[in-house]
């Protein structure tokens, strides 16, 4: 009870951090959704899907199914987040077209390090796909 109240005081009214188990599973189904939404407009295939989310590639396909009943964790929310945040970024910088295809182009700067956007979040995990997001945002003066 002690770490609820400690939460309660430390994170302001509003906040989301994807702590608590309501608001985990009553985003989950629309997180996965956009998320496999966004992964096929980039063309990505199943492995990249998995690996950007951070699940394992049976539950993707699980996932693409419409079979699977799971909710995600913190951090599988922090990455939907990132993502799809990263997809409203490209889609006000550039055109359709081109929003789409960015993230599997090879990039030259140095937060990719020439490795495609995709790569370069897969191997950097959540701490580069944020980077990614705010590199995008910064690209389009949102910072």
């Amino acid at each position: 009870m002690a770490s609820a109240a400690f939460q309660q005081a430390e994170t302001p009214r509003g906040l989301q951090t994807f702590a608590g188990d309501d608001d985990r599973r009553r985003l989950t189904g629309a997180a996965v959704k956009a998320v496999l939404r966004l992964v096929d407009a980039w063309g990505g295939s199943n492995a990249e899907g998995a690996a950007l989310l951070g699940v394992s590639e049976s539950t993707w396909d699980r996932m693409k199914a419409g079979t699977w009943e799971g909710t995600l964790s913190q951090d599988q929310l922090t990455r939907a987040s990132a993502l799809i945040g990263l997809f409203k970024g490209l889609h006000l910088l550039f055109a359709d077209d081109m929003a789409d295809r960015w993230p599997k182009l090879a990039n030259k700067a140095p937060v990719f390090d020439r490795l495609s956007p995709v790569q370069a979040m897969i191997a950097g995990g959540i701490p580069r796909m944020l980077e990614t997001r705010q590199y995008i945002d910064a690209l389009r003066g949102g910072l």
